[in-house]
C-alpha cells in the first residue's frame, strides 16, 4: 500500500501523476481495517474499506465455493449422530438436514418422545416460559413428516394457544409461533386467543420506528428483523399493512449491511446475523446473491456468509473463532434456504411440501399498526422481563447486563 501526501489513494501507483513536492510513502499492513485516512469512493466508502472488502472476498474464495461449503457442512452435520432436543445439536440440525434432502436419524423422534414425556405440562407446553420449545419441535417434526398433534398423545399446537404465554419471550415467541403454524399449514390452536391474525398484529405492533425489530430498545437488530420477516413473508400479498412493514424492513436491512456484506448486531458481526437475513430474503423471493440492495463493495450477503465457513465443514460465530455449533446449524439452514430458492422449492420453513393440514386463513387485511403502540416485546408491566431472562438462562445476579444481552441474542438466533 502507499499514501500520497499522507492520504490513501483510490488509484494504483501507475495511475498517479505526481507534482513537485508530492510525498509518496509505501508501507505494508496485515490488517486493512486499521488503515486510516485517504480517499473515498463515490458511495462514501473509504479506500481502507475497499481494501478490507477485497481481502474478505479472498477469504470467502479460499473457504471454497458455496456448493463445496454446503456439501461439506452437510457431511459434517451427518457425522454428529442423532440430534437431541435442544437449541444446539437438536431441531435446527434436523431442519437443515431434512430440508436439504439428507436423512435424519430415526432415533431423533425417540428423543422427542422421551423429552415430551419428561417435560410436557397439562397445557401441552414443553417449557413453562419458552414457547419456542414447542415451536422449534413443531418445525423439526414437520420437516420429517411427523404428526405434531399426536406426539405420544400430546398436541404440540395446543401449547401455542395463549398470547400472554407466547409473549413471555418478548416478540420472539409470537414470531416463531406464526412460523410454526404456517410450516404445515396447521389450524390455529384450539382453546385460546391465538390466531394468525392476532400473531400478525402483535408482530406489526412491535415494529420499531426505524422499520425493524429488536428484543428490546429502540434500535433494530438484524437478527430479530430477519426473523420477523420470515414470519410475515407468507402474508406479503394479503395485507397492505404487512407489505408496508416488510418493505420498510427490507430497506432498513439494506442500509444496515456492513461494507463487507455482513451484519453486526448487538453481539457484533456474526454468522448468525447473516444467516437470519438470508433466510428472510429467500422467503420473500429476493435473491441474496444478486439483488443489488444486498451487495456492498461487490460482496453479496452470501459471499459474506462464506467468510465464516470452516474448510472441512461448518461455520464460525465470528471471523476469528473456531467452528461453532449454533453458527454451523444456522449457516447450513441459510444455505439450504438459498438452495431451495434457486430450485424454486418452497421456502425453508414453508413445509407444505411435506405436510399440509389446510390451516386457517387471515379473515381480513390486517390494519396498519397504531401510531402509539409501545413495544410488544415488553412484559405486562411495560418493562423487559429481565428476571425471567436471568432465571431461564441460569445466570447469577452478578453477571453484567451486556453479557446477558449477548446470550439473549444468541438464543434468539436459535429460536429459544
Amino acid at each position: 500500500m502507499y499514501t500520497l501526501n499522507g492520504n490513501h489513494s483510490n488509484y494504483g501507483v501507475a495511475e498517479q501523476t505526481l507534482s513537485d513536492g508530492d510525498s509518496v510513502v509505501f508501507h505494508y499492513t496485515d490488517n486493512y481495517t486499521k488503515e486510516r485516512g485517504g480517499g473515498t469512493t463515490e458511495n462514501g466508502q473509504t479506500t481502507a474499506d475497499l481494501h478490507s472488502a477485497a481481502e474478505l472476498r479472498g477469504v470467502a474464495e479460499e473457504s471454497g465455493s458455496r456448493a463445496d461449503v454446503y456439501r461439506a457442512t452437510g457431511d459434517y452435520l451427518e457425522t454428529l449422530g442423532t440430534p437431541q432436543v435442544g437449541a444446539v445439536g437438536g431441531e435446527w440440525m434436523v431442519i437443515g438436514l431434512a430440508r436439504s434432502g439428507r436423512k435424519v436419524p430415526g432415533d431423533y423422534y425417540d428423543n422427542v418422545l422421551q423429552y415430551a414425556a419428561e417435560n410436557m405440562d397439562a397445557n401441552e407446553r414443553l417449557h413453562p416460559a419458552k414457547s419456542t420449545d414447542n415451536a422449534r419441535v413443531i418445525l423439526a417434526l414437520t420437516a420429517i413428516g411427523k404428526d405434531v398433534t399426536d406426539v405420544d398423545g400430546h398436541n404440540l399446537l395446543l401449547g401455542l394457544n395463549d398470547l400472554n404465554y407466547l409473549q413471555k419471550q418478548g416478540i420472539n415467541g409470537p414470531i416463531w409461533a406464526l412460523i410454526a403454524l404456517d410450516a404445515g399449514n396447521y389450524p390455529d390452536p384450539d382453546g385460546g386467543d391465538v390466531t394468525r391474525e392476532a400473531l400478525i398484529r402483535v408482530i406489526l405492533d412491535a415494529q420499531l420506528e426505524d422499520g425493524g425489530w429488536a428484543l428490546s430498545g429502540e434500535n433494530a437488530d438484524p437478527d430479530m428483523t430477519g426473523m420477523a420477516l420470515q414470519a410475515l413473508a407468507p402474508y406479503y400479498d394479503r395485507s397492505q399493512a404487512v407489505q408496508n412493514a416488510v418493505d420498510g424492513a427490507v430497506a432498513l436491512l439494506s442500509a444496515m449491511q456492513d461494507g463487507n456484506g455482513g451484519y453486526s448486531g448487538v453481539d457484533g458481526a456474526s454468522c448468525e446475523s447473516i444467516a437470519q437475513v438470508i433466510v428472510a430474503l429467500t422467503a420473500l423471493g429476493i435473491d441474496p446473491a444478486t439483488d443489488t440492495r444486498f451487495v456492498k463493495n461487490g460482496i453479496s450477503i452470501l459471499d459474506a456468509l462464506m467468510q465464516y465457513a470452516v474448510s472441512d465443514g461448518g461455520f464460525r460465530h465470528d471471523l476469528t473463532g473456531e467452528r461453532d455449533g449454533m453458527a454451523t446449524e444456522q449457516g447450513y439452514c441459510a444455505l439450504t434456504a438459498y438452495d431451495r430458492f434457486m430450485r424454486a422449492k418452497t421456502a425453508l420453513y414453508m413445509m407444505t411440501d411435506v405436510i399440509d393440514l389446510g390451516g386457517d386463513t387471515v379473515p381480513e387485511p390486517v390494519d396498519s399498526r397504531p401510531a402509539d403502540t409501545g413495544s410488544a416485546e415488553m412484559d405486562a408491566e411495560g418493562g423487559f422481563p429481565w428476571e425471567m431472562v436471568l432465571t431461564v438462562l441460569g445466570i447469577g445476579a452478578g453477571v453484567t447486563a451486556a453479557a446477558v444481552w449477548r446470550k439473549r441474542i444468541r438464543q434468539a438466533n436459535s429460536g429459544t
